[in-house]
């Protein structure tokens, strides 16, 4: 185990596409990086291990999710996550943020108390204040935390937007007070502002002034035309500092992914490779397939003729066809373990290209596939 602090260091860079590398506690996470989403403490449908052997160094957690089940108790008593679920690499959780807008049914925003909940579960009530949320965070002894935001909805409306980030920023600066000052782990602040730059730019540099190890852009991937997102990361990732990562929250396809390196950004979660693989589309160099399609009855190829982590390129198309329309488990693991070691590959194939210069080239060769 690494004994260092928590750094990050820009290695290259080909225009606004960034090559770097953070170092952490439980190893090293090669920049541009994507994190298989493990909400509940588990990547859904994938052992442990086989998340390991994808290349995979860092997968996300979440604060909410994991307060409710297993909760702090026994995440205390396995002294975090890592021990848990039996993964000893990086992990990030999210701060309970998105589940604000997502569960919004069942909370409410008070800015001096936080996000007060009505458990989807059971009923409860569940206060999340910025406070709670790095505790709890800390009880999953995460190697980065997130401060609590308010993400509102996709909105033209600038008044609720500035007024999530004068929460946000009030949630942050109370975030980073509990949080302290421990140098092995990493605190990232969380920008919003919709798709306004004007309202971006201010979001930034007030969390830049509190000053956190690295930085996230909120309030996108919720609805916004994939243009329009790219649009607002070109406009206002060049006001982030250079030397601290940069994370696009909960995106998204491989198109999403390669246009948003374009724009700067070092660091993706979703949980697309996974929810994809549970109905039926697999993501290949060639693109998406619909594995349900009746064309893949007789296929006999392979996902990927090189993938041999659980033999998976002994599995032909036509199998797969086959688990899927039985309806049998099987089909949802082989399909979304398929799908995380395609987003490994196409992370590692992206950092090479910038390295030798070549991104440009590449983005242009791939971007036709995932539009």
């Amino acid at each position: 185990m690494l004994k260092n602090n928590f750094t990050f260091e820009l290695v290259a860079q080909e225009g606004q596409a960034r090559l770097g590398k953070m170092k952490t506690p439980r190893g090293f996470i090669d920049t541009p990086s994507f994190m298989p989403v493990g909400t509940q403490g588990t990547v859904k449908g994938i052992y442990t291990d086989d998340i390991l052997k994808t290349g995979t160094q860092i997968i996300l957690g979440n604060t909410y999710h994991l307060l409710l089940r297993p909760g702090i108790d026994i995440l205390s008593k396995f002294k975090g996550l890592h021990n848990f679920m039996n993964w000893d690499k990086p992990i990030l959780t999210d701060s309970g943020g998105y589940q604000i807008m997502s569960l919004s049914k069942f909370n409410k925003i008070d800015v001096k108390l936080g996000a007060i909940f009505k458990s989807h579960i059971d009923g409860k009530k569940i206060i999340l204040s910025p406070e709670k949320s790095i505790q709890v965070q800390k009880s999953i002894n995460s190697d980065i935390m997130m401060v609590l935001d308010d993400c509102p909805k996709l909105t033209k409306d600038k008044k609720i937007l500035s007024n999530a980030i004068n929460t946000s920023t009030e949630w942050a600066k109370r975030c980073k007070i509990e949080f302290g000052n421990n140098k092995s782990k990493a605190l990232f602040g969380i920008t919003q502002g919709g798709l306004f730059s004007d309202l971006r730019v201010e979001s930034i540099e007030k969390l830049i002034e509190i000053n956190f190890d690295g930085y996230a852009m909120g309030g996108l991937a919720v609805g916004e035309k994939q243009i329009d997102m790219f649009r607002i990361l070109n406009e206002t990732t060049k006001f982030l500092p250079k030397n601290k990562p940069r994370y696009l929250m909960g995106v998204g396809t491989p198109g999403d992914i390669l246009g948003a390196v374009k724009e700067g950004i070092d660091m993706f979660d979703c949980v697309m490779p996974t929810r994809s693989g549970r109905t039926g589309l697999a993501f290949t160099w060639e693109g998406k397939i619909n594995l349900k399609n009746s064309k893949f009855q007789k296929d006999n190829s392979p996902l990927d003729k090189n993938c041999q982590i659980r033999e998976l390129n002994k599995y032909s198309k036509s199998y797969l066809n086959h688990l899927i329309k039985c309806d049998e488990m099987l089909a949802s693991m082989l399909i979304s373990l398929n799908n995380i070691y395609f987003y490994q590959q196409f992370m590692r194939e992206i950092r090479k290209n910038i390295k030798n210069g070549t991104f440009k080239n590449f983005y242009k060769q791939y971007i036709k596939y995932f539009d």
